[in-house]
């Protein structure tokens, strides 16, 4: 399990097509578009990241990144993981402490699972009014007020 509940990526990393070292120039989004799969070796991704590659396993120990892993134990990084680790940084950069920044990561994912439910609560609530408002439609029926009785005609 990794800091947010969630089961490890090993089995990912493990079976992926292509799984195996990423040369400096490569991404694993330009090989199909997949910001998830893990192809950079920790070398490549400190290089992306502008860190020693000990400073990734400080932050993978702390909870702050969770690499996927090949089947040898070896830590493969995804484009994700390279997002993650630069946002780290900026985190860093403004003085907020390892501890600080674990939290402001948990609470961004929050976040931005709360958002997406809201997007998905607001499109059914949308779809239940225009569901509702059809039925209406078919059971209204047009009046015409000449064929009302006196007294409702005014």
């Amino acid at each position: 399990m990794n800091r947010f509940g969630e089961a490890s990526r090993t089995t990912r990393a493990a079976g992926a097509p292509g799984a195996g070292t990423a040369g400096a120039g490569s991404t694993a989004s330009g090989a199909g578009g997949d910001s998830t799969r893990a192809v950079y070796v920790i070398s490549v991704a400190a290089e992306l990241g502008g860190v020693h590659p000990q400073t990734l396993r400080i932050y993978e120990r702390k909870g702050l990144l969770d690499p996927a892993r090949t089947g040898g134990g070896n830590r493969r990084y995804s484009d994700e993981d390279i997002a993650q680790l630069r946002r780290i940084q900026q985190l860093t950069a403004a003085g907020i402490n390892l501890e600080g920044v674990r939290r402001i990561l948990v609470l961004e994912e929050d976040l931005e699972r709360l958002l997406r439910e809201l997007d998905r609560v607001r499109a059914e609530a949308s779809e239940a009014v225009a569901r509702a408002h059809r039925h209406y439609r078919r059971d209204l029926v047009p009046v015409v007020k000449s064929r009302l009785p006196a007294k409702w005609r005014g």
